[in-house]
């Protein structure tokens, strides 16, 4: 369902001059499974998941994503993704459940069809309480939830996670881990970026690690120690990116 080919984003920068956000990424994330990306902040995890979301064009390579390819279909990948970071904005005056319905709205949706999957999502994120409150009033915790809910309204069959548990508390954190799981359980393809450890140890398949731009290593967390010698999954990434632990 995710398939990179050689993804490569560049920038110029007045102090640093060009800089290769991400450099020559290939990996392939199959239906069913959670692919992480594991990386320290600036490593290029955003920059590799903007990409496949088509909110950024590669300076070369290429990526497939549910069928289709980022640079000359990104309408059709839009609409089978559902794409969530740390910093993605709500409209205020709306409430939450306003909010999502007016996404759902976005890609097509029928009315009946929409409040079916709203009381879905709602039961599903535990959003019932809150369902009638301004965005502008609610909570980081609540409205890292409204974002999730309009990212899968649409029932996509690809789910993109950058750090969605950046700056909530250990509940909010717990509910988004649970609802992870089940878009795994459903067979849903889901990529996830992070780089808190026990978040990577509860969640991914496969992780790929990423330090400068570039892919240091692939495989699951089984194959990943074996390769470092390593037991503990803070010393495995500390070796892969060349830092002495």
């Amino acid at each position: 369902m995710i398939e990179a080919r050689d993804l490569t984003k560049l920038f110029s920068d007045r102090k640093r001059g060009l800089v290769r956000a991400a450099d020559g990424i290939s990996f392939t994330c199959r239906p069913g499974e959670i692919f992480g990306l594991l990386g320290a902040n600036g490593a290029g995890k955003t920059t590799t998941l903007r990409l496949l979301a088509t909110l950024l064009q590669p300076t070369a390579g290429t990526a497939i994503v549910a069928g289709h390819d980022i640079v000359h279909e990104p309408a059709k990948v839009r609409a089978n993704i559902g794409f969530l970071s740390g910093n993605t904005a709500l409209y205020g005056k709306l409430t939450a459940r306003e909010m999502v319905a007016y996404f759902g709205r976005l890609h097509g949706m029928a009315e009946t069809d929409l409040d079916a999957r709203i009381n879905e999502i709602f039961t599903a994120l535990d959003m019932h309480g809150f369902a009638q409150g301004r965005c502008d009033r609610l909570s980081t915790g609540q409205k890292q939830r409204v974002s999730i809910a309009r990212a899968i309204v649409h029932r996509p069959p690809v789910m993109i996670f950058d750090e969605p548990t950046t700056g909530l508390d250990v509940i909010t954190a717990r509910t988004i881990m649970g609802f992870i799981e089940r878009c795994r359980d459903d067979g849903l393809t889901v990529l996830f970026s992070t780089h808190v450890m026990s978040e990577v140890e509860r969640l991914c398949h496969r992780v790929a690690v990423i330090h400068e731009g570039r892919l240091t290593a692939e495989g699951t967390l089984a194959e990943l120690r074996e390769t470092t010698g390593e037991t503990a999954l803070e010393r495995v990434f500390l070796h892969l990116v060349g830092v002495t632990a």
